[in-house]
């Protein structure tokens, strides 16, 4: 599968060495330019562009940089993907350690829908809620009792069910956490972020979700 990350850091980052050592043909970018990721893409086979360039003949695009920096997101920076192809989330909504004030999510919108609603295309909201470390030292095989969960969700089921497929693939259960306008559960704050559990405990932390945000994740 050809997939594109946006997004070097820690999530971005380790996404690009588990999935290019699974075999996918990975293509990945950052704000400072492909050159000066000569290093991750010696150490993973994975291919460093510029943004504008990174999604060409993606099948996956997957978005992993700060919330307050997806409005500076090149515009088109899609337009050469596959016909069908998939864009993830990662993001999370840090408005007193990072992103600052953003009206919208501040009166209610998620923070996936939020993305969808300035990049102009759907997406899977995953990933948000796990310890970048943990892409790398708790992936285990199907069956493995300590083999963890993480939710997923969205609104288009064919577009989850493959990113459901790469969770899966990368040594974790994926849960269908619902519509995007229902990712609120997997929001920070909410008892499944962070959480290390398997399916069931997702599921169970999912429902206890309280909608409302806490002072410490709000502006």
């Amino acid at each position: 599968m050809n997939i594109a990350i946006v997004g070097a850091g820690n999530i971005g980052g380790n996404l690009t060495k588990r999935l290019t050592h699974l075999g996918h043909r990975v293509t990945v970018a950052n704000s400072r330019g492909a050159d000066t990721l000569g290093e991750l893409g010696h150490l993973t086979g994975a291919t460093p562009r510029d943004v504008a360039d990174v999604a060409r003949d993606a099948d996956v695009v997957i978005i992993a940089i700060p919330l307050k920096n997806v409005p500076n997101l090149p515009v088109g920076f899609l337009d050469g993907a596959s016909a069908h192809v998939v864009v993830v989330d990662t993001s999370n909504y840090y408005p007193q350690q990072r992103d600052g004030r953003i009206d919208a999510i501040e009166d209610g919108m998620t923070e996936s829908r939020w993305v969808a609603t300035q990049i102009g295309f759907r997406v899977v909201k995953a990933f948000n809620g796990i310890y970048a470390a943990h892409l790398i030292d708790r992936a285990r095989e199907s069956g493995d009792p300590e083999r963890i969960a993480l939710p997923v969700a969205g609104d288009d089921d064919s577009a989850k069910r493959v990113v459901m497929g790469l969770i899966e693939e990368l040594g974790f259960d994926a849960v269908d956490a619902g519509t995007l306008d229902e990712s609120w559960r997997q929001q920070p704050g909410t008892p499944v972020y962070g959480a290390t559990t398997d399916a069931q405990g997702v599921r169970l932390a999912l429902a206890a979700a309280h909608q409302v945000r806490t002072e410490e994740w709000r502006a």
